[in-house]
């Protein structure tokens, strides 16, 4: 590999584990396998060679896949991408997740061994629970995931989708246990703060637990191509034009606020996705990091460069002024 852009890197949690401000999400390697995997397009491995060598190369050192993405097929296209370019371990980090949904904690551990051979023998960094229905108590699951660090067979632990109740029953329990919740994995944008309200982000700021923001561009409406060009909402595949968002009337009700960062991209030499990206991270401190998908290169590299600047606090309130007024809270 060429040489590697350094970028600030934080704490997982309160772990000892450096992580960028941006890592990798993996969905959209799902090579459009499976219920879920279906909404993106089977992307050839190749492609995906290139985007997650782009993304080591810029300094992201971190990559979120999942055992439901594709069945599988995320797991397996990033192992074998980061197989093909030869990385060390310790270059890039993997967190994966169990899906918990009609399945008991016993399955935590029993499949365990079926995600590393996914991932082509590569170690999991941080296993996380993707959402808080099963047929196990919180419990019962976080005692499965001790025993997975127990066993050397993860590193940390995290949960996904979890309400300020169930992150703190789930802190609490692995506390008990010798360990420590790592991680919450929440939709956060600028267009969705609920986790301002709801006790989310206070709980993990309180506990030291990093929040891992999903769908941070909100599917691609923060970047502004969707106002500029109404006509490219008709183009997009899978169930995301049906969102509200990509109504005429969502797209006015945002529109002040993607001014703002499209005023804030030009200021910056930036783009509106990279001011956006940029809000995120730093807004809160270190307490959130979150994982933009890549489907193509240029993808990767809007990713790369929201790490290479930081917004002004006068910005950054400005950002979250014109943020509160569209905001889902």
């Amino acid at each position: 590999m060429s040489t590697k852009t350094k970028v600030a890197q934080r704490r997982l949690g309160k772990s000892k584990m450096k992580i960028s401000a941006l890592g990798l999400g993996c969905w959209q390697f799902s090579k459009g396998q499976g219920f879920v995997g279906r909404f993106w397009p089977d992307m050839p491995q190749e492609d995906i060679n290139d985007i997650v060598k782009m993304s080591l190369e810029g300094g992201i050192n971190w990559f979120d896949t999942a055992e439901v993405y594709g069945k599988g097929q995320s797991e397996q296209a990033l192992g074998e991408a980061l197989t093909n370019l030869n990385v060390p371990e310790d270059q890039a980090l993997i967190a994966d997740k169990w899906w918990p949904l009609m399945r008991g904690s016993y399955s935590i551990t029993s499949t365990i061994d079926k995600r590393i051979e996914a991932l082509n023998g590569r170690t999991i960094d941080l296993y996380q629970v993707h959402q808080p229905f099963s047929l196990s108590s919180v419990k019962a699951q976080m005692k499965a995931m001790a025993e997975l660090i127990r066993n050397n067979k993860v590193r940390h632990v995290g949960v996904s989708n979890f309400n300020e109740y169930k992150m703190r029953e789930a802190q609490q329990v692995l506390q008990d246990e010798g360990y420590f919740l790592a991680s919450n994995q929440v939709k956060y944008s600028l267009l969705d703060r609920r986790i301002e309200k709801n006790g989310v982000l206070d709980a993990a700021k309180e506990l030291g637990i990093t929040i891992i923001a999903y769908s941070p561009l909100e599917q691609g409406i923060l970047s502004g191509k969707f106002h500029k060009n109404p006509e490219l909402i008709s183009n997009i595949s899978g169930p995301r034009k049906y969102s509200s968002l990509f109504k005429p009337s969502g797209l006015r009700k945002t529109k002040p606020l993607v001014e703002l960062l499209e005023q804030m991209a030009e200021k910056y030499g930036v783009s509106e996705t990279q001011i956006a990206l940029n809000w995120l991270i730093h807004y809160h401190g270190n307490t959130v990091v979150a994982i933009p998908g890549a489907s193509k290169k240029h993808h990767a590299k809007e990713n790369i460069g929201a790490l290479q600047f930081i917004l002004s606090d006068e910005d950054m309130d400005a950002i979250e002024q014109a943020s509160r007024k569209v905001a889902r809270f």
